[in-house]
């Protein structure tokens, strides 16, 4: 019987769900990057940003063992990207970051607790390998989600994620 690790599970989904990242920031138009759907909307390019960011923010999962958002020392991402080419170059980089901490982890490490904490306020507290899967992972599908329908609501045809989308039959 062959059984797979945690850590070859988590690179599987990551490659998968980074090409269709990918692919939609791709089509995430610079000229309109203050569109809001909403006013209480984050703006197109915002929410692109907080989407590629969020793969930094991934890589702290698996490599610290915890983050503080009230510590001024602790990693932030880098300034707002200015250029669709900025943005890319930056995905780039973060997914071959993510991607190198984790083939650098292993199941063991995986299973070591995380916690994000604002101060002595624990916001989240979970193995390392459940907190990339729920707050990199499935955050940040949920935000590739969003910016589908801003995609759309632009009349920009959407990639397909799971088989053709609307635009592609």
């Amino acid at each position: 019987m062959h059984t797979s690790s945690i850590q070859q599970n988590i690179l599987a989904e990551l490659d998968h769900e980074l090409a269709q990242t990918r692919k939609t920031l791709e089509r995430v138009p610079f000229d309109q990057a203050d569109y809001k759907p909403h006013p209480k909307s984050m703006s197109l390019w915002q929410l692109a940003t907080h989407v590629v960011n969020l793969l930094a923010f991934n890589t702290l999962f698996v490599q610290l063992d915890s983050r503080d958002f009230l510590d001024p020392n602790a990693p932030k991402p880098g300034p707002t990207p200015t250029s669709h080419d900025e943005l890319l170059a930056r995905f780039d980089e973060y997914s071959a970051t993510l991607r190198q901490a984790l083939h650098g982890s292993d199941d063991e490490k995986l299973t070591h607790n995380f916690k994000l904490h604002r101060g002595e306020h624990t916001i989240m507290e979970m193995p390392k390998g459940a907190a990339v899967r729920i707050m990199g992972l499935n955050h940040s599908i949920h935000h590739r989600g969003q910016l589908t329908v801003y995609l759309r609501l632009l009349d920009i045809p959407v990639p397909g994620l799971y088989g053709p989308s609307a635009d592609e039959k």
